[in-house]
């Protein structure tokens, strides 16, 4: 689409405000809307400017004039605003006219350049599997003499003796009992199906939508497929459109991986290829779950450096609360065909040589798409350039469910790390692999490890209410 197209399309449409968006290192969108008549072709090819410093992770008070350069591309209709309002994602320019560095979409983009210059592939393409929950209510503190949390959905399990409903109706989802039931237990139908009306009308494919295991409201919606950078754009869409569609509905949506204690978290698996033009790399006939040798090393590249990339597909404290055995998490680093227990799923049924994909369960959706899926393609790059075969490394095949095996059988199965810091401990011991190419740099990654420390430190250093309960009659 060209600028004169975008001008075209203000026009037509009675377009009253232009929203351009951008993307910061923890992955959440930030705008800044001007009137659609002050919008001409030099906005859309000079590009709009913002003050970096306020943006955690991007510049000093005294370096701090940036400049958002639209992907006109990536526009589509908002679909919430009352003024009719176009959205349009950006790229992060200095004022000199030079790339930022630490723009994560400018990192996916490179990492996109790289794999061409590898001659391996020409595309890798990523569908992640996003999970969430949507709750009726949502309330936090966290003071000097207070913290604590609370939410409630009128699904939820523990609500199965309420009064407050005006008569109690029953069918409450039991703890990890919600996988897949029909209404009335599945009370949400009509809420997912206008999201997938909602995303279809903005430009996504949706495949399918279903409740899933975890009581009080946990959803999936899945969207087709794309090019790494287009479906980190995708995910920022779908993520603003859950928020936005639960809000109008009177409740809340989270993507927070484990919001309540004793249930399933939410988890964001990723399923990865490669192509060279039309052609499937990582399929092939008679190879183990008809894999390829390229697809093997991939996947020995992800495990070999799994513990590294969790600080960026799980980069929250709160990740490591889902990656606890027993809640169908992906905590062994071994791979696997259809088994749903080990960190890298090889997924077998109803697949063609051009759907032949590898599945990477562990992310969650705090991550920043755009630096994640840039790090995964690395990791699995690193392992077919320097040919790591995960079989002779340890990491399986594990077709058993590892979770019935004994402490003896699990001994030599690598685990992920427990907290966010082994994670972030992981990365400044092992980011080489992303340094190819130039995609990643060493000041973000270690300006990437400091901003997540201090996060880490903030929740490490406060009181925790359960040690209330532990402590407080010592």
């Amino acid at each position: 689409m060209s600028a004169d197209e975008i001008l075209k399309m203000i026009e037509e449409n009675g377009i009253e405000w232009v929203d351009f968006r951008f993307v910061d290192l923890n992955g959440k969108a930030h705008h800044i809307s001007v009137p659609a008549v002050e919008v001409e072709e030099d906005t859309l090819i000079n590009g709009v400017a913002f003050d970096g410093s306020s943006i955690p992770g991007f510049k000093g008070v005294e370096d701090s004039d940036m400049v958002m350069m639209p992907d006109i591309n990536t526009v589509y209709m908002d679909p919430f605003t009352s003024h009719p309002t176009l959205i349009v994602m950006c790229d992060i320019y200095t004022p000199d006219g030079e790339r930022y560095d630490r723009d994560p979409r400018g990192i996916a983009q490179k990492a996109e350049a790289f794999l061409q210059q590898t001659n391996i592939g020409t595309k890798a393409f990523f569908a992640p599997e996003p999970e969430f929950f949507i709750f009726d209510d949502v309330r936090y503190e966290s003071g000097m003499n207070k913290s604590y949390f609370e939410v409630d959905s009128e699904e939820a399990f523990w609500n199965s003796s309420r009064e407050e409903e005006g008569g109690n109706l029953g069918f409450k989802i039991r703890h990890k009992g919600g996988y897949v039931p029909v209404a009335p237990a599945d009370t949400q139908q009509d809420l997912r199906s206008e999201m997938c009306r909602i995303m279809m009308e903005s430009g996504l494919r949706i495949e399918r939508h279903h409740h899933e295991v975890a009581t009080a409201g946990q959803a999936e919606i899945n969207f087709r497929f794309d090019t790494l950078t287009a479906s980190a754009d995708n995910l920022m869409k779908y993520k603003y459109i859950v928020h936005n569609t639960a809000r109008q509905y009177g409740k809340v949506a989270t993507f927070m991986p484990k919001p309540l204690f004793g249930d399933n978290g939410s988890g964001m698996h990723v399923h990865q290829s490669i192509f060279d033009g039309d052609l499937p790399l990582f399929y092939h006939k008679g190879g183990y779950a008809n894999l390829s040798d390229t697809a093997l090393y991939y996947i020995g590249g992800l495990l070999h450096h799994a513990n590294a990339l969790l600080a960026l597909t799980n980069p929250s404290t709160n990740s490591f609360k889902r990656l606890v055995p027993g809640y169908e998490a992906p905590v062994n680093l071994v791979f696997s065909k259809g088994n749903r227990s080990a960190a890298v799923r090889i997924p077998v049924a109803a697949v063609t040589p051009k759907g032949c994909r590898i599945e990477f369960r562990t992310p969650d959706s705090t991550a920043n798409p755009y630096l994640a899926f840039s790090a995964m393609l690395l990791a699995g790059l690193d392992g077919i350039q320097n040919r790591i075969d995960p079989r002779e490394l340890g990491y399986g095949p594990m077709d058993r469910n590892i979770y019935d095996l004994t402490e003896e059988e699990k001994r030599d199965i690598r685990s992920v790390p427990a907290t966010l810091e082994e994670a972030l401990d992981a990365l400044q011991a092992d980011y080489e692999f992303l340094l190819q190419g130039g995609v990643f740099t060493k000041d973000f990654i270690y300006n990437y490890i400091e901003l997540k420390r201090n996060e880490a430190k903030g929740v490490q250093i406060r009181i925790h209410p359960h040690e209330y309960s532990l402590y407080f009659d010592c």
